[in-house]
């Protein structure tokens, strides 16, 4: 049972957090809504936007904000797996070998530019991102909780990005493209970067404590049962081969989203709720988070290349498709 104290404390940290974060980014409300309904959830972000857009200076913001251990790995296509996970050293005092571990190892891990590192490297994260633990050399190495992986990408059409192996991709809870600025946001992003010493990353306003107690009053927010059928429903239709797929998914998508996309809507419904200061979960919120929980989970054929048809107007087709409870 949560106490009206602890939802008290969650929100109020939270409250602070966003407002620690406006102090640095410009704009990008929606990017940091979902990151920290990533952050609620104890799941992953994947970025994705050009370079430029300010992708791991939100990152960087997030971390000292939360107050967290925070390290950030540079892909690039010669880093290797025990660059990111850490390796065993012989130590000839103890005429044994020892474990030193990673960057892997902090609370908050940003993995910049991840698609421009190998497929072998990229499947370094995989058992991290999942399991919560790191095996190297025969031996499990457990992950300090809070664990979250925030990672920015390329889009793929850029020269030397590798694609995403589809079992990574599905491990990101959430996935948000942060967008160009108007030319308003762009003037502010210029004086704050041109104006006295620049920019200066916030004090941390909340640590782990927080953190999990957060996720411990989201966990335990309850979503009535039409609404959990309606999550299920809305990710079966992406499947091409269901019966109730609209024929836009039979058409265009090869491959529909994982049972980990009806988690995400079911995470994200939750988290929302918590940030707009509700106690309940309502369809709004399934609806709103339908498309950073679904986005990276569809793949599309060649045909929908061809006709330059876009997951997310899929998405679109597939909301109207399945009436609401």
């Amino acid at each position: 049972m949560i106490t009206e104290e602890e939802l008290t404390l969650a929100q109020e940290a939270f409250a602070a957090l966003r407002e620690a974060i406006a102090e640095v980014i410009v704009g990008q409300e929606r990017v940091v809504e979902i990151a920290l309904w990533t952050l609620l959830s104890g799941g992953h972000l994947l970025v994705e936007g050009v370079p430029g857009l300010g992708k791991t200076l939100l990152v960087r913001t997030l971390a000292r904000a939360l107050g967290l251990s925070f390290s950030r790995i540079q892909f690039t296509p010669d880093l290797m797996p025990a660059d990111i996970l850490g390796t065993n050293v012989f130590a000839e005092d103890s005429g044994s070998f020892r474990f030193v571990p990673g960057p892997i190892f902090a609370n908050v891990v940003l993995a910049d530019e991840v698609n421009r590192a190998t497929p072998k490297t990229q499947a370094a994260l995989l058992e991290a991102m999942q399991e919560r633990q790191v095996t190297v050399g025969g031996e499990t190495h457990v992950l300090e909780e809070p664990f979250v992986v925030l990672a920015t990408q390329n889009p793929i059409e850029m020269e030397g990005t590798y694609p995403l192996p589809e079992a990574q991709v599905d491990r990101f809870l959430f996935k948000a493209e942060v967008s160009f600025p108007d030319e308003e946001e762009l003037v502010e992003i210029v004086r704050r970067n041109t104006a006295g010493g620049g920019i200066a990353l916030p004090d941390p306003v909340m640590g782990a404590r927080e953190v999990l107690l957060a996720r411990k009053v989201v966990g335990a927010y309850p979503v009535p049962e039409p609404l959990l059928e309606y999550a299920a429903r809305l990710v079966l239709v992406t499947h091409p081969h269901h019966p109730s797929a609209p024929a836009e998914v039979k058409k265009y998508v090869q491959y529909g989203a994982s049972p980990r996309g009806a988690l995400a809507l079911v995470f994200g419904a939750k988290a929302r709720a918590f940030l707009a200061g509700r106690y309940h979960v309502a369809l709004d919120d399934i609806r709103d988070v339908m498309e950073p929980a679904l986005i990276h989970r569809l793949i599309l054929n060649f045909r929908a290349e061809a006709e330059g048809i876009t997951v997310r107007e899929i998405l679109e087709e597939v909301k109207r498709s399945v009436p609401p409870p």
